[in-house]
């Protein structure tokens, strides 16, 4: 016969779980101490001699700064102050105007350690969710978020042509007749500062990769192409865009660099064929050769036009992956439906973290807090990542298809909550799975299945947008073909 094990009476239960307590200050040190304290990031860097500050203090600093609720940049400062105080860090900067300061002169150091530091640390949170077959699937597009009109954002953000430019000029002419003459009595106020984001986004993990940032008239593709010059990226690399990341030099960027690309196209962009019939099949290979260069003896790209359907719309979408085998139409779908993520994205930062109107009156300071800004939300989804991906691990005997783990399913406004509830409460005792890791790994969106009729949440269609439109595809005439047969004989030579 079995043994009966003895009784654990209320008072030993009661002093165990006293025991097993933590407190959340403490367990958020060591989420701290993970992500910046034992990285040494910054521990051969020489900083001017009169710094009193240590850079990986002033880092955490930031870090809870920008997770901070208050309004006011300088509220959210105070409140950094004392948590900062309460994790014993003395080495920070004990004024704002000394904390911006030291942002704001030392922003390339920061960025650029902080930044390697957090894509090392996705690649191992992520865990199989890093790569989606043997791509890294990288997404990127634009967005602004609107500064205070003072004179130092009017003078930096505001585009100086404002109105008066040939696009804008061409713009007023299409669109006399439409909803011109119903908005001639409510005229437009003058331009508002903006600050534009543009934003690489990993696709697979739901978070964001690498951003620059810049004045309201910034060049999206400009931007991809330095981001694309000066960083590295992991391996097999696919970078998927909308219809605004077209031409020849951001294609030509993203294939010296080593990676694919997959991106919708429309009557913007004009390609050439061997054959006529290229659009016809709906699937078939194609030249980006503009004339220019061709005459100065650029290399032609060799790519492949596909016509999908999303949902209800027909598409064509233009890769660099030539090999059907590798890139079916499925795939193609698929991948570009997961890139609408990148918009929910933005909607977190200007929602959920309350960046759709930035609060900083210098312009190097706003760049600051919008910088501060995606560095804090991407650190928070990793954060959550890492704990999700953890709980799914240990849970894999147990789990059923339909639990299975999705980083889709993760909920940045939970996530935020936690981090901020944490910070609040940062000297009460829990047990264990109840506090801050426990919240992060629950930190999931609500599943349901809805059945009700969804034709309230969308808007009706704008009359004034015009459709994208087919690619124009011309087949070589006999010039193109001989220039053609010239450039591979000298490339063989």
């Amino acid at each position: 016969m079995s043994r009966k094990l003895p009784k654990v009476s209320k008072g030993l239960k009661k002093q165990r779980a006293k025991q097993s307590q933590q407190k959340t200050i403490e367990v958020f040190w060591k989420l701290l101490n993970w992500l910046i304290i034992s990285s040494q990031l910054f521990s051969e860097i020489e900083l001017h001699g009169n710094i009193k500050w240590k850079a990986e203090e002033v880092a955490v600093q930031a870090l809870i700064w920008s997770w901070m609720e208050a309004k006011n940049v300088t509220d959210a400062f105070d409140e950094t102050l004392e948590i900062c105080a309460d994790l014993g860090l003395k080495n920070i900067a004990n004024t704002y105007a000394s904390f911006m300061n030291a942002l704001t002169r030392y922003n390339a150091m920061f960025s650029d350690n902080l930044r390697n530091r957090f894509q090392s640390l996705a690649e191992q949170a992520g865990g199989k969710y890093f790569r989606t077959g043997r791509w890294v699937l990288i997404g990127f597009d634009g967005s602004r978020a609107t500064a205070p009109r003072t004179v130092s954002n009017e003078a930096a953000f505001c585009a100086p042509n404002y109105g008066n430019g040939k696009r804008a000029k061409y713009g007023k002419k299409k669109s006399k007749g439409l909803r011109r003459k119903r908005n001639e009595q409510n005229k437009s106020t003058p331009q508002a500062p903006q600050a534009w984001v543009t934003l690489m986004w990993h696709m697979g993990l739901r978070l964001p990769w690498t951003w620059r940032l810049g004045p309201s008239n910034s060049s999206e593709r400009d931007h991809v192409k330095e981001m694309l010059k000066k960083e590295e990226f992991p391996e097999n690399p696919m970078f998927c865009g909308d219809a605004g990341f077209v031409g020849y030099p951001i294609w030509s960027s993203i294939i010296n660099a080593g990676g694919d690309f997959l991106v919708r196209v429309g009557a913007n962009v004009k390609l050439l064929s061997h054959h006529a019939d290229v659009q016809k099949q709906g699937d078939g290979i194609v030249l980006c050769w503009p004339k220019g260069r061709m005459d100065s003896g650029d290399p032609p790209l060799r790519l492949r036009l596909v016509q999908v359907k999303v949902g209800k719309t027909e598409m064509w979408m233009l890769t660099s992956v030539l090999v059907r085998k590798q890139l079916s139409k499925k795939q193609i779908v698929r991948i570009y439906k997961i890139r609408w993520g990148i918009e929910v994205e933005f909607r977190g930062l200007k929602q959920t973290i309350d960046k759709h109107k930035l609060r900083c009156r210098k312009s190097q300071r706003l760049l600051v807090e919008l910088d501060w800004s995606i560095r804090g939300m991407a650190i928070a989804e990793l954060i959550a990542t890492r704990e999700q991906v953890s709980a799914a691990d240990n849970q894999k005997t147990i789990r059923t298809n339909n639990d299975s783990y999705d980083p889709k399913d993760r909920s940045l406004a939970k996530t935020i909550r936690a981090l901020r509830k944490c910070l609040k409460n940062r000297n009460k005792t829990f047990v264990p799975g109840t506090g801050l890791i426990g919240q992060l790994a629950k930190a999931k969106v609500q599943r349901y299945n809805n059945k009700t009729d969804k034709r309230a949440r969308y808007r009706p269609k704008n009359p004034d947008k015009k459709p994208l439109g087919e690619p124009e595809v011309q087949k070589m005439n006999a010039e193109q073909r001989k220039k053609l047969k010239t450039f591979h004989q000298s490339v063989a030579a």
